[in-house]
């Protein structure tokens, strides 16, 4: 699998989001230089990394002190003094408001979906990171009955591509899944 090489150098603990699915939330969101980010389950921190890369200020969350640490790490070795990493539960608070995008990669994420619905600003996005379906129609009813707009349901699937003198063709390795990602706006 390639990785840049800024993502070479971060520290990993937990499973980590990777590239591909960062760059789609960058861009279906529309977080420019202006934004105000939250992200919840940071784990080893590399969307909160790549966000706090472009937006104004970025938020991370996580119950885990042993994730926060190699986060914290992450932060000082990029030299981002627009990201903070705090130690909360978002299913029972999020202390931002007027965001621009709510990041939820955590276990039972729709139970944090109505405090992202208080954080955010009209017409700001919300997005669950899932891995199983099944957590994808649970976070979608969820959208539904808190009143966000239009839940868009993306796999975002990467395939090299190998170009040889006998013939070019998808690689046999490849990342496939990940995880679902789900868009929805306030």
């Amino acid at each position: 699998m390639f990785l840049p090489p800024h993502y070479r150098r971060l520290k990993r603990m937990p499973q980590v989001m990777l590239p591909k699915d960062i760059g789609f939330i960058i861009a279906q969101a529309g977080v420019t230089r202006d934004s105000v980010c939250v992200d919840a389950g940071t784990g080893s921190g590399w969307l909160a990394v790549s966000l706090a890369r472009i937006a104004k200020k970025v938020v991370t969350y996580d119950i885990r002190e042993d994730f926060i640490k190699v986060a914290m790490r992450n932060k000082v070795q990029e030299n981002l003094g627009n990201l903070d990493i705090k130690y909360g539960d978002v299913t029972k608070k999020i202390e931002e408001r007027d965001v621009d995008l709510v990041t939820l990669d955590m276990p039972d994420s729709d139970k944090a979906l109505k405090n992202a619905h208080k954080a955010l600003k009209e017409n700001g996005y919300v997005v669950g990171y899932l891995p199983h379906m099944e957590q994808v129609k649970k976070f979608v009813e969820t959208l539904e009955k808190l009143k966000f707009r239009d839940p868009l349901t993306f796999e975002i699937i990467m395939r090299d591509i190998l170009v040889r003198e006998q013939g070019v063709r998808p690689s046999t390795k490849g990342v496939w899944h990940t995880g679902y990602l789900v868009f929805a706006q306030k």
